[in-house]
């Protein structure tokens, strides 16, 4: 595959959008739970999303079930959850696998454009963030642990260099 764009992915609603809509924006792709330690990180990530969207960034979430079942619920429930708890208006996406053999093609892209430490590629948790810049290439990954505002200043430089 030789871009981003040329991925699909299915909204949390189920309909089927083209990552070629994103084409020009800078993209932080997460892998979400709603039922896990790092659960309230969705409130970071909606004021990263505030705070950025006019100036063409977005915020992509991605449950993901693989993490100690942390995403158990339907879509429908993510999404209630997200929005009830955390105000969240970031697109979110079905439910997907990152790991194994059923990875969706968009984390295999991202995996294998920014390897984690040690070059592995396999993602450890939930809330691992990609960020990827106007052109589609990734830029860096983040750990779990790593705060969505802690990814702030990052993100302004790469708005920045469009400018």
């Amino acid at each position: 595959m030789s871009s981003i764009y040329d991925i699909s992915c299915q909204s949390i609603t189920g309909e089927d959008l083209p990552l070629s809509i994103f084409k020009d924006k800078v993209l932080l792709i997460v892998n979400t739970a709603s039922k896990c330690g790092f659960t309230p990180q969705f409130q970071g990530l909606e004021a990263l999303y505030k705070q950025y969207q006019s100036q063409g960034f977005e915020v992509l979430g991605f449950p993901c079930n693989q993490f100690g079942s942390q995403d158990p619920g339907s879509h429908e429930e993510i999404q209630k959850f997200c929005q009830a708890n955390y105000g969240v208006t970031f697109p979110m996406f079905g439910k997907i696998d990152v790991n194994g053999p059923n990875t969706h093609p968009l984390y295999q892209h991202l995996k294998t454009q920014a390897p984690g430490l040690l070059g592995s590629e396999a993602i450890k948790w939930n809330f691992t963030k990609f960020l990827v810049d106007q052109s589609g290439k990734v830029q860096d990954r983040f750990a779990p642990s790593t705060k969505p505002e802690g990814i702030a200043p990052v993100i302004q430089k790469l708005l920045n260099t469009s400018t």
